[in-house]
C-alpha cells in the first residue's frame, strides 16, 4: 500500500498584486511536501476597480507560469515579442528560465473575472534556459466525464488522457474537476506531491473538511466527496528537492544568483516591454 501524509489545512489569504488587483494567494515556496509548487493566486470578482490595474509588466527569472482563466479575458505580451489573449477556459503558459518581463492586462469591462495562476519552479539546470510561452485555447484541453465527476486536464496525464502541457521536468499535472454526489478516488504517483485547492463549495478529503478558498497538500491515494456539487484544483509535481532563495518574482538557487538577476534586470538584460 502506498504510504500518503496528508498536511495541514491551507486558507488562502487576501492580498494584492500587480496594479491593486484584489487575489486570495496560498504560499507554498519552502514546503518540502508541496516542492516544486511555488504559489498558487486566485482572481475572482465581479467588481472592475479588484482588476481593472491588471499586471503591468513586470520580471520573472528562475520558475514557470500557468495561468487558467475560468472567466474573462487577459492579454499577454512579453519581451520575447509574443503577443495572446485567452478567454474564458483558456490556458497560457510561460517559462521564465534566465529571464523575460511581461504583462498581462484584463479585456473585460463588466461581469465575473475568475482565474487562477500557478507558479513552479524550474530545476537547476534549466533555470537559466531560453524562455518560453504559449497559448492554449479552450478546444485544446481535454474533458471526461465519469457519472457526476467532470475532469479537465490541462496539464499531464489523467489515465489514457493528455492535457496540453505535457513533457515538462517537473511531470507537472494540472486539473480543474467537479464532483457531484459520486465519490472521486484518486490514484497519486508514488514519486509526487500533490495539492488541492477548493474554489466552490466545500469537500470531504480523507475525512478532512476543505471549504472554499483553502487547500491542502497530500500524497498518494485520496476519496475526495461533497454534499451537493463542488469544484476544485488538483496539482501535481515531481520534486526537485533543491535550495530555493526567493527575491519577489525571481527563485533561484542561491543568494549570488537573486543578486545577479536583480542586476541583470536593472541592466535590461531581461529586454523591455512598453504597453501601447
Amino acid at each position: 500500500m502506498t504510504e500518503r501524509h496528508l498536511t495541514a489545512l491551507r486558507p488562502s489569504q487576501a492580498t494584492q498584486d500587480g496594479d491593486g488587483v484584489a487575489i486570495r494567494r496560498v504560499a507554498l515556496v519552502g514546503d518540502p511536501l508541496t516542492d516544486p509548487l511555488l504559489l498558487l493566486d486566485e482572481l475572482r470578482s465581479p467588481y472592475r476597480q479588484d482588476f481593472k490595474g491588471g499586471f503591468p509588466p513586470h520580471p520573472h527569472r528562475g520558475m514557470q507560469t500557468l495561468t487558467y482563466m475560468k472567466e474573462g479575458g487577459i492579454i499577454h505580451e512579453d519581451s520575447m515579442g509574443n503577443r495572446g489573449e485567452i478567454r474564458s477556459g483558456g490556458v497560457q503558459w510561460m517559462s521564465a528560465g534566465s529571464g523575460v518581463i511581461h504583462s498581462e492586462m484584463p479585456t473585460q469591462k463588466n461581469g465575473l473575472m475568475q482565474g487562477f495562476q500557478l507558479w513552479v519552479n524550474l530545476p537547476a539546470n534549466e533555470k537559466m534556459s531560453p524562455p518560453k510561452y504559449r497559448d492554449i485555447k479552450t478546444s485544446e484541453i481535454s474533458s471526461i466525464h465519469d457519472g457526476t465527476t467532470s475532469i479537465k486536464i490541462l496539464a499531464g496525464k489523467y489515465k489514457n488522457y493528455l492535457g496540453p502541457i505535457t513533457g515538462l521536468s517537473t511531470m507537472l499535472e494540472f486539473f480543474d474537476i467537479k464532483i457531484g454526489k459520486d465519490e472521486f478516488i484518486f490514484e497519486g504517483s508514488e514519486d509526487k506531491n500533490y495539492f488541492v485547492y477548493v474554489f466552490e463549495g466545500s469537500v470531504l478529503l480523507d475525512g478532512e473538511i476543505l471549504d472554499s478558498q483553502s487547500g491542502i497538500s497530500f500524497t498518494g491515494k485520496v476519496i475526495i466527496s461533497t454534499n451537493s456539487e463542488s469544484r476544485f484544483l488538483l496539482i501535481g509535481g515531481k520534486p526537485l528537492n533543491e535550495p530555493i532563495f526567493q527575491y519577489g518574482p525571481f527563485v533561484m538557487n542561491t543568494k549570488q544568483e537573486i543578486i545577479e538577476a536583480i542586476e541583470d534586470f536593472q541592466n535590461g538584460k531581461m529586454g523591455n516591454l512598453f504597453n501601447k
